[in-house]
């Protein structure tokens, strides 16, 4: 059984069991690249590795794994092997991933080519897409070199069965009102296990209590100027 998705008629994603969007109304590509991508440092921070790590809370319709995977695909420096690792306790039909990635850009998405390049790894992840189960599934493309780790479940179980170092986390469920366990501190307390020191976290929330929960557990946490309509984002060191 997969997660229902609502197309308004805008063409936006929206969620009927959380109420609320996918993505940003300034553009999903945006939101992924500016919000999360280049808000870790990357694709700078992956050259000269050997592999690089990402953890995200909330897969969602796979927007930040796709610019995440066209941004590695298209830097000529980047690392030997990009592992992808997010949970997800609700999966979207493979057919909704498609359709999110072949929206049109809105005004503030990116550049032509990576927009096309995005939809055409939505392909790729959709036929992977088929036979999903409950607990953790490893997915692999580009001959290996790109694996995504699915969890599919709720956050704090499917958090403790992970075994993995991040060097970036996407923090991304839906708003913290109205997704609260995902924001919960027990979630990022789940979350900080699997970081080391200089795990960057960078999420779209500013939300007070995140950003305390953050500081106690060791992160330097601040404010950045966000992605319109949003006047701020977040970004935090471990």
């Amino acid at each position: 059984m997969t997660e229902p998705v609502l197309w308004l008629d805008d063409g936006s994603p929206h969620s009927p069991r959380f109420n609320d969007r996918y993505r940003s109304r300034t553009g999903g590509l945006a939101q992924a690249l500016t919000v999360f991508v280049n808000a870790c440092g990357l694709p700078q921070r992956w050259r000269g590795r050997d592999e690089f790590t990402v953890l995200e809370t909330g897969f969602g319709l796979g927007l930040n794994f796709l610019a995440t995977w066209a941004v590695w695909e298209t830097d000529a420096q980047r690392c030997a092997r990009l592992n992808f690792v997010s949970v997800e306790a609700y999966p979207v039909a493979a057919a909704d991933i498609v359709r999110n990635a072949l929206a049109p850009g809105a005004p503030g998405d990116a550049d032509p080519q990576l927009q096309a390049r995005l939809q055409a790894l939505a392909q790729e992840l959709a036929r992977a897409w088929q036979g999903l189960r409950p607990g953790v599934q490893h997915l692999e493309f580009a001959e290996g070199r790109v694996r995504l780790t699915l969890a599919v479940g709720a956050v704090q179980p499917m958090l403790s069965l992970l075994d993995c170092v991040a060097d970036a986390v996407y923090l991304d469920g839906f708003s913290p009102s109205l997704n609260p366990d995902m924001w919960s501190l027990a979630t990022l307390q789940a979350v900080a296990r699997h970081c080391r020191a200089g795990t960057t976290l960078v999420s779209y929330s500013v939300a007070l209590a995140v950003r305390e929960s953050l500081t106690q557990l060791g992160f330097s946490v601040r404010k950045c100027p966000g992605l319109p309509p949003k006047r701020h984002r977040m970004a935090a060191l471990l």
